[in-house]
C-alpha cells in the first residue's frame, strides 16, 4: 500500500522545484570547492601535498553539514506543503490507507531524493578531484563516507523537520527552526555527542565517525516512530 502512496508522491513533485533543489545542493558544494581551489590551488596543494585527495575530501566535508541540513529543512517543508497548499490532507487520509503508510511514504520520498543528492555529490567530488589532477588513485571508500555518512547521521533532523512540516500548515516555524539548526551546526563541535545537530559533523569523543552514523540512524528511527504515532492520532487540516 505504501508503494502506491509513494508513487503518487513522486507524481506530485514531477514538475516542482524540488528536483532543482536536489541538484543545487551537491552542485553548490562542488562549485564552492572548485572556486576555492581555483583561487588558492598552489597554497592548498602545498599544505595537502602528502595526501591531496585526503585534504580535498576534508575541505568538502566542512561544507556538508550546513548544506545538508538546509536542504533537509527546505525539502521536508516543500513536500509537506504540497498537501497543505492543495488542502488535500483530509482527502488523502480518507482513502483506505493507514496514516503510518502516508507518513512513511513522505519520509521515504525525502530519503530517496536526498540519496540522489549524495550520489551526485560523490560523482562531482571524483570529477573535480580528477580535473584538479589529484591522481587516479581515487579513495572510493572515503568519497562514499563523506557523501553518505553525514546524510545518515542527520536522519534525526530529517525526521523531526518532516514531522513539524506535516503537522503545521504554516511553514514559518519549521523553516525557521531548521535554518537556525543548520546555521548552528558548524559551531556544534564543542557540544555533547548526543546533540542532534552535531551528528552530521561526524565528530565524537571516541573519534569514530561510525558512532555518529549509528547514533543518528537509531535516534532518527525513534523520532520517525514518534512522529508517525502523533500523525496517526492528530487531525491534519
Amino acid at each position: 500500500m505504501m508503494r502506491r502512496v509513494l508513487a503518487a508522491d513522486f507524481l506530485k513533485i514531477r514538475r516542482k522545484a524540488i528536483w532543482f533543489l536536489i541538484f543545487l545542493g551537491p552542485f553548490g558544494v562542488i562549485a564552492l570547492q572548485a572556486a576555492n581551489y581555483g583561487l588558492r590551488y598552489d597554497y592548498l596543494t602545498k599544505i595537502h601535498a602528502s595526501d591531496l585527495w585526503g585534504g580535498f575530501l576534508t575541505d568538502i566535508q566542512h561544507l556538508l553539514p550546513v548544506t545538508l541540513l538546509l536542504g533537509m529543512t527546505i525539502l521536508a517543508s516543500m513536500i509537506a506543503n504540497i498537501e497543505h497548499q492543495m488542502s488535500s490532507w483530509k482527502q488523502l487520509l480518507a482513502l483506505p490507507i493507514s496514516r503510518f503508510s502516508v507518513f512513511s511514504a513522505k519520509i521515504t520520498l525525502c530519503i530517496a531524493l536526498l540519496f540522489v543528492s549524495c550520489v551526485l555529490l560523490a560523482i562531482g567530488t571524483i570529477g573535480l578531484g580528477l580535473l584538479l589532477k589529484f591522481g587516479m588513485d581515487i579513495p572510493i571508500l572515503d568519497v562514499a563516507k563523506i557523501s553518505f555518512y553525514p546524510f545518515i547521521a542527520a536522519f534525526p533532523i530529517l525526521a523531526l523537520q518532516l514531522w513539524l512540516s506535516v503537522i503545521m500548515k504554516n511553514q514559518a516555524f519549521p523553516l525557521t527552526f531548521g535554518i537556525a539548526g543548520a546555521i548552528l551546526s558548524p559551531w556544534a563541535f564543542s557540544f555533547p555527542d548526543w546533540f542532534m545537530w552535531k551528528l552530521p559533523l561526524l565528530e565524537n569523543k571516541a573519534n569514530i565517525p561510525e558512532y555518529s552514523v549509528i547514533t543518528g540512524l537509531a535516534v532518527g528511527l525513534m523520532i520517525f516512530l514518534l512522529g508517525s504515532i502523533h500523525f496517526a492520532r492528530r487531525d491534519v487540516n
